[in-house]
């Protein structure tokens, strides 16, 4: 029995762990414009940008930059197009519950590089009841008073709010390691010009 829970969790995540990216990372020297293009494009691809402030590292002037997103919420397994959720246990968790996500970037300069920090905070959705309980709002009470539904709440259930499941440093990992990537690596049509 032990055996079946131990291949369902190697189904679950078949790829070679990848190597760790440090949070925040380090930047080498490069202009400003360049570097925040780079990172809001791509955090563009996993959330909606709701606020950003372009980080400035020019004649004696430092500014953090900072990217702050909308709440998302989490891809299912069935979405595999979406990149808010990545592979494994964090699809599989946003498919059997309520998850949501939201990401906020910031870049400091530090001498003439950068460091970016990506903080992901991941909340389970907190429901007065499940979606598809045998107990219904109309039989909770047991006093004899009769409760009238107004505005047709109908049998949903209703959210009471969000519980923080604190940072999904799994995303974290692969937006820095986008970021990284972009950065760093030469764009290929460039370098044949």
């Amino acid at each position: 029995m032990l055996g079946g829970c131990g291949q369902l969790a190697y189904r679950l995540d078949r790829r070679a762990p990848e190597q760790f990216i440090p949070n925040p990372l380090e930047l080498p020297p490069l202009d400003d414009q360049f570097v925040w293009s780079q990172v809001v494009d791509t955090v563009d691809d996993y959330f909606r940008i709701s606020r950003e402030q372009p980080v400035q590292n020019s004649n004696n002037f430092l500014l953090d930059g900072r990217v702050e997103t909308s709440y998302r919420v989490g891809a299912s397994v069935l979405e595999p197009w979406r990149k808010d959720s990545t592979a494994g246990f964090e699809a599989l968790q946003s498919t059997l519950q309520s998850i949501r996500r939201k990401a906020t970037v910031i870049v400091r300069p530090r001498g003439a590089g950068y460091t970016v920090e990506v903080i992901v905070q991941k909340d389970l959705e907190d429901t007065d009841r499940t979606q598809y309980a045998t107990e219904t709002t109309a039989t909770r009470r047991h006093d004899g008073t009769i409760v009238r539904q107004v505005g047709g709440a109908g049998d949903s259930p209703q959210t009471l709010g969000w519980i923080s499941l604190g940072r999904d440093t799994s995303l974290e990992q692969r937006i820095l390691r986008d970021i990284f990537q972009r950065v760093t690596e030469q764009d290929s049509r460039r370098a044949h010009l």
